[in-house]
């Protein structure tokens, strides 16, 4: 281990000494949930500094991490955003690479939202109807078997009869990820799946679960044009297109920011920012960003962040998290992932 982080600031040290200006400007990819929020934190950075404003790319969550973790060097991004945790799978991907020291951040909360036009009919969906209406197989008739529901109506009598078209993210996406996990998964085994089983559901393929991209912008454009549909996406593109869509209620919850704050909305996960200590001193800027990222006036009760939607961590969270930050403590292989 020793060894690679030796080869890692090495390889480094020779890129910034042979050619000191192949990347001025911070790097940062990943999810499309963080997208405007880090967009944000980026824009005030270059107004309050002297550095370049970092490039910010919505990759979602797991394209993100995957070139996070591809690499160090000026060739490989500096910063990843994630709506869900860092996977066991892709930390042991980053040690494999060489990306051997990440420093891991949360930086608040989000709901995820299941969503229409403002005047299409309004829902109040359990776990249970989301998993019968977009599991790839789901009970029926008393046995598991391919899902054939068409109408909203079908999974449960009290809801309209339109037909089950969802737009949603794809498998990249950590919004993807979250939703199957809280929503589909948790559904399948209140429906009465043993968890190791619930946990294996898949979405369906058949055209009643449309794939649309990382773009949440676009979905709620799509939501506006088809008032039969629904989409997901994360609570901040609710906030802020409050004039055309509308969140559906998940078991009698609405999706609002206190909702949220409070964990009382059923469907929430925590987002979060990994960076490559070893590009710290090589990319101009990195430690000063990430300062701006956790500052009160970015992500504090009336953060800046927050007015776009982000849910802020309690204030003893934020200033655990600020100390990794100063400390430039690095994960140990050692967390909770998954």
């Amino acid at each position: 281990m020793k060894y690679r982080n030796t080869f890692a600031l090495a390889f480094l040290a020779s890129v910034a000494a042979t050619s000191a200006s192949a990347r001025d400007e911070i790097r940062v990819v990943g999810s499309s949930t963080v997208f405007p929020f880090s967009t944000a934190v980026a824009e005030q950075f270059g107004k309050k500094t002297d550095f370049e404003t970092p490039v910010v790319e919505s990759t979602g969550s797991g394209g993100g991490l995957k070139l996070f973790c591809s690499g160090v060097g000026v060739d490989h991004p500096d910063v990843a955003n994630s709506s869900r945790r860092m996977k066991q799978k892709e930390y042991d991907l980053c040690q494999a690479n060489g990306v051997t020291d990440i420093i891991e951040v949360k930086i608040g909360f989000d709901g995820i939202v299941i969503g229409n036009a403002i005047d299409s009919p309004s829902f109040d969906l359990s776990r249970k109807d989301l998993y019968r209406a977009l599991a790839k197989e789901t009970a029926q008739y008393g046995r598991i078997t391919a899902n054939s529901f068409k109408t909203w109506n079908e999974v449960n009598p009290s809801m309209p009869p339109l037909p089950i078209e969802v737009l949603g993210p794809p498998p990249t996406s950590g919004t993807r990820d979250a939703f199957e996990e809280l929503a589909i998964h948790k559904g399948a085994h209140q429906f009465g799946l043993e968890k190791a089983d619930a946990k294996k559901v898949e979405i369906r393929d058949d055209g009643a679960y449309i794939e649309s991209g990382e773009n949440d912008n676009l979905i709620v454009s799509k939501l506006e044009a088809d008032p039969k549909k629904l989409g997901i996406f994360g609570f901040s593109f609710l906030d802020q297109n409050a004039d055309r869509i509308k969140g559906s209620k998940i078991e009698g919850v609405e999706p609002t920011f206190e909702n949220i704050a409070s964990g009382e909305y059923p469907v929430s996960r925590s987002l979060w920012v990994y960076v490559k200590k070893a590009h710290i001193g090589v990319i101009p800027g990195i430690e000063e960003y990430m300062a701006e990222f956790l500052d009160d006036a970015a992500i504090g009760e009336d953060g800046y962040a927050v007015e776009k939607g982000l849910i802020p961590l309690e204030d003893s969270e934020l200033e655990t998290y600020q100390s990794a930050v100063d400390n430039q403590t690095v994960m140990t292989g050692k967390e909770d992932l998954k």
